[in-house]
Parts: structure tokens; C-alpha cells; sequence
């Protein structure tokens, strides 16, 4: 049976059905189409291409201008899943009409089909006015890689009763502003339970336990593709890294000793 066409109100559907939501970042034509092929239901172009793509120490750096174009490349793919297009930092934090054209030009120019951008309940106007331009929303609270300064680092959310009440009230708030559905980071998997229970949109975890409603990671994290230390909550699936060692060492012995190329592999 063919698969569907992943939209925004089918993903919501998937929570009312009680089925689970695989989602992994992708930033390149050839790992959508890949990722398209395994079956996930989202593929985020995540601002976390600033560091696993572009080499920089946190998500703050990467332009609105890298994330249309590694978005494009994305939608390129023409995957299934849906596409969503992370809203890098400062594209709409200073005001509504910054936060549409970004938005926009996302859509317009990166060819997604979603947007995600952080943050509670002060966002909500900002995520209102995208929505009012007719692009869906999906939300991201609890650590949020944008506030690291703000937060004092990659700190979990959530621990005391009282920050617990600050993301359900934020977690019902982008509920109510019309969000398709929003990221968990960075909490007490009892945090991420309860606000699952709490909203009727679908949640998508990451580092917030396994009862939340989805699961998201970043692509280079469960290929191996990765250096120094990875958080807890990730799993690898693969050894890219080595498989890329190992090809490319072999290319530069064959060469060095002239075993590459023969004479049929000429032109």
C-alpha cells in the first residue's frame, strides 16, 4: 500500500489514532530521500545544522539564508513525510512582521510545508500572525537551544513543581494559538507525560521520555556521525563514521600506490 502524504492535520490525526510519531532531521537532498524510504512521518530541517553541518558550537549562528536553502534542498526530495523548516535564531524574535516573512520565505523559497520555532507563551502572537498567513506551526518548549544564554546552558527543564507548571501552561498555550504540534526537550519524562495527557495536539520528544506522543533526533546522532560526547537519551543505529573512514582511506591508498584509476575508468 502506497503511503500517504504526510500534512499538518494528518499528523494530527496520528495521536488521535494512538500512533506513534517518527521524526529525524535531514539537511541534504540525498538523506531525505533516504529518510523518506525508512518511513518517518517529519523530517525537521533543524537550526541544528549549524553545528552538525556548519561546525559551530550551538544552533545561534546559522542564518535565515542557510536554512532556506538547506530546507530547499530538503523539499527537493519531494518525501512523503512532511517537511518542516526550523526558524533560526533572531528570524522572528524581534517582532510579528520579521516571524511571517521568515516564515514565509521558508515556505516560498524552501519549499516547506511546516515551520517550527521556540518558545511559550510569548510567542503566541508571533505564531498567531504565521498562522493567519496560512502556515502551519509546530511549537518547541522545556530546553530551548535558542535561550541557552537565557538558560544558563543545555540545563533540563521542569525539575521543581513549579517550572513543571510553567511548560504545561506554555505547553496549553501554544495549543490554543493553533500549533499542529510542538517539541518537548530537555524534561523529567514525568513532565513530558503530563503534558502529553494534558493537550489534544501531538508531542514529539526529545530527551522527555517515551511517553510523549513522537519522537525526534538528529540525523547524524543515530548514524554515529557525530564527535565527543553525545547526550543519553540519543541511540545510534549505524557507524557512518567508520564506513566513511574506511572509504575514504581506501581511495587515498589506491591512489597514493597508482591502483586507482585503471584504464577502465577513463572516459
Amino acid at each position: 500500500m502506497e503511503r500517504k502524504k504526510r500534512t499538518a492535520p494528518s499528523i494530527v490525526a496520528m495521536k488521535e489514532r494512538g500512533e506513534k510519531i517518527a521524526v529525524l532531521t535531514a539537511y541534504d537532498h540525498m538523506t531525505a530521500r533516504l529518510l523518506d524510504e525508512a518511513g518517518v512521518d517529519m523530517i525537521l530541517v533543524g537550526d541544528s545544522a549549524a553545528m552538525v553541518v556548519l561546525g559551530y558550537e550551538n544552533t545561534l549562528p546559522v542564518s535565515l539564508d542557510a536554512m532556506v536553502l538547506l530546507t530547499a534542498a530538503v523539499a527537493r526530495a519531494r518525501p512523503k513525510a512532511l517537511v518542516v523548516g526550523d526558524m533560526p535564531f533572531m528570524s522572528y524574535q524581534a517582532s510579528i512582521d520579521d516571524a511571517v516573512r521568515s516564515a514565509g520565505r521558508l515556505v516560498k523559497e524552501g519549499g516547506a510545508e511546516a515551520v517550527k520555532l521556540e518558545g511559550g507563551r510569548r510567542m503566541v502572537p508571533k505564531i498567531a500572525a504565521v498562522l493567519e498567513a496560512g502556515i502551519p506551526v509546530m511549537g518547541h518548549i522545556g530546553l530551548t537551544p535558542q535561550a541557552i544564554h537565557e538558560l544558563g546552558g543545555y540545563r533540563v527543564q521542569g525539575k521543581n513543581d513549579d517550572a513543571k507548571e510553567r511548560l504545561l501552561d506554555d505547553a496549553k498555550a501554544l495549543e490554543e494559538a493553533g500549533c499542529f504540534s510542538m517539541v518537548l526537550e530537555g524534561m523529567p519524562w514525568q513532565v513530558g507525560k503530563a503534558i502529553t495527557e494534558s493537550i489534544s495536539i501531538p508531542t514529539i520528544g526529545i530527551g522527555a521520555g517515551p511517553h510523549t506522543d513522537g519522537q525526534v533526533l538528529v540525523v547524524n546522532d543515530i548514524l554515529g556521525y557525530v564527535e565527543g560526547k553525545v547526550p543519553k537519551f540519543v541511540r545510534s543505529y549505524g557507524d557512518t563514521k567508520k564506513v566513511v573512514s574506511e572509504a575514504a582511506g581506501g581511495f587515498v591508498r589506491d591512489v597514493k600506490s597508482g591502483a586507482y584509476p585503471d584504464l577502465d575508468e577513463s572516459y
